[in-house]
């Protein structure tokens, strides 16, 4: 008796053992970038893509002067993400509230960061990568009253550089997707059309966009996040909203959204507010979040990524 009671408290050890492993292992998982609500992660896009070395400019959407707008994270391997603060161009004006960023295709180190209220800054990334040149700020065209921006991107599909970006939407409210063709040499965005989107996850108080990405197939991912409040609790979810095709008949660009939409991933704990896209073998989809109080994590949702 002694001795299966003696077996029986080693199998709990081991399992309870086990089970301690697997959630060390899950909580490895997310990667800390910086500890602070002013470092939260509200838009990001690659820079660089080298062996098993990945650096991301990312944006944060801090409102108050001294407070830092752009950071590059830069991610070895299986190391902690390292992260330089960036520099916003010290002869403009500060941007308020920035909440996405794409890269420019076809481009090197060129990019556009939108804030919430629908304002546009195309910049470079300096060769010291601790500054930035601004070169233009726009506004997005036709903004509706009390719109509130959490996603912008942009594609080359079939020849024309496509744009879309998202009113975040709230609750019961809906989100609405935008998209046009962007004229980078008038700084105009033409043949622009909209759609509403809501997710079935999160709920309560969900964002039913927090960022959007395009592949170059036309393929849209979207983030959606619940936000209670700066502790939280949060939640979030990656979705394949839809896909953009030029139309043959009409020259013109068409949306056609998924009829569906079913979460890819769900997460509760992080606010995802940021996500790109990695390509090649080794490749894949990385998040980065925007907890509040609880700060800023990166996670990659393709095995070979980080």
């Amino acid at each position: 008796m002694k001795y299966i009671k003696s077996k029986l408290i080693l199998k709990i050890l081991i399992l309870g053992s086990l089970l301690l492993i697997s959630q060390q292992v899950l909580a490895q998982s997310w990667r800390p970038v910086r500890g602070s609500i002013l470092f939260g992660i509200s838009g990001m896009a690659l820079i660089s893509q080298q062996n098993s070395s990945l650096d991301f400019l990312v944006v944060h959407d801090n409102k108050q002067a001294h407070q830092e707008r752009l950071g590059i994270i830069t991610i070895k391997g299986k190391n902690q993400p390292e992260y330089l603060s960036v520099s916003w161009q010290s002869n403009t004006q500060l941007p308020i509230d920035l909440e996405a960023l794409t890269s420019i295709p076809n481009t090197k180190d060129s990019f556009i960061a939108l804030s919430s209220s629908g304002k546009a800054y195309k910049f470079k990334l300096n060769s010291d990568k601790k500054t930035i040149s601004v070169s233009k700020e726009f506004e997005l065209p036709a903004i509706p009253p009390g719109s509130n921006f959490e996603g912008f991107a942009l594609q080359n599909i079939e020849g024309k550089l496509v744009a879309m970006w998202a009113h975040r939407g709230e609750g019961e409210q809906a989100s609405t997707v935008y998209w046009g063709v962007l004229d980078l040499n008038k700084y105009q965005i033409t043949s622009t059309n909209s759609a509403n989107l809501k997710v079935p996850f999160p709920s309560g108080n969900v964002r039913h966009i927090s960022d959007i990405k395009i592949d170059s197939g036309g393929i849209v991912y979207i983030s959606a996040a619940s936000d209670a409040g700066d502790n939280g609790p949060f939640k979030s979810a990656i979705y394949v909203a839809g896909y953009l095709t030029l139309s043959n008949s009409s020259g013109q660009i068409s949306w056609r959204q998924s009829p569906q939409l079913v979460p890819l991933y769900r997460f509760n704990h992080h606010k995802i507010e940021g996500i790109e896209l990695i390509p090649g073998a080794d490749g894949g989809l990385i998040v980065g979040t925007d907890d509040e109080n609880f700060g800023a994590y990166v996670y990659s949702l393709g095995d070979n990524v980080l």
